[in-house]
């Protein structure tokens, strides 16, 4: 009976660093995309160009025309567009966006500390963090959408342009490694059950 019990001490003893080494990779693995995801929502958010339809390009902060041999002529006027309200619309998506941005790099700051410096708050430092990836998320979402919706007549599948693509991707990054986030937070508050009390 001694001898079973130890080897079940043994086994267990043995599964512990696999898990720990399970959870440091998950958590690296999760910093690392959050931090794509901002490299890619910043480069979209900087660029700005998102929409190409009918020789126009319509941008978070500028608007263009395609003149002869492919030159773009642009302006920070959006109301060159003839779009009732874009100027607005637009001033509230890029604020939106770039906002998300800001809530990413706080969230992801409190993500690394959380892991490099263990104390009693290391844990609550990772659900903050990863709670505001997620509102991250609901802004450069909500500033996405408002900028559809905005231009819904000039929308096409192929007019979005590679930066618009971008921001898509890295919307829904924060919103994956936010959820993953948060649930790796919730399993370490799971009791462990030892094999020798099952």
């Amino acid at each position: 009976m001694t001898a079973i019990k130890m080897q079940t001490q043994k086994m267990h003893s043995c599964r512990r660093p696999k898990m720990q080494f399970l959870e440091i990779f998950t958590r690296s693995l999760i910093i690392l995309c959050i931090a794509l995801a901002i490299i890619l929502s910043s480069i979209s958010v900087c660029d700005g160009h998102w929409l190409f339809a009918n020789a126009k390009v319509f941008g978070l902060w500028h608007f263009c025309i395609m003149e002869q041999h492919g030159v773009p002529n642009c302006t920070t006027d959006l109301n060159v567009a003839s779009i009732d309200g874009l100027q607005v619309g637009l001033i509230f998506s890029r604020t939106a966006v770039s906002f998300g941005v800001v809530a990413a790099i706080f969230g992801l700051e409190l993500l690394i500390v959380s892991q490099v410096c263990e104390d009693p708050h290391s844990r609550k430092k990772w659900s903050f963090g990863s709670q505001l990836v997620l509102l991250s998320f609901a802004l450069s979402a909500t500033g996405m959408l408002s900028f559809v919706i905005w231009l819904w007549n000039q929308v096409s599948f192929m007019g979005f342009t590679l930066t618009y693509w971008c921001q898509f991707t890295a919307v829904f990054l924060f919103f994956l490694n936010g959820i993953s986030g948060l649930h790796i937070h919730s399993l370490m508050h799971l009791p462990i059950v030892h094999p020798g009390n099952m």
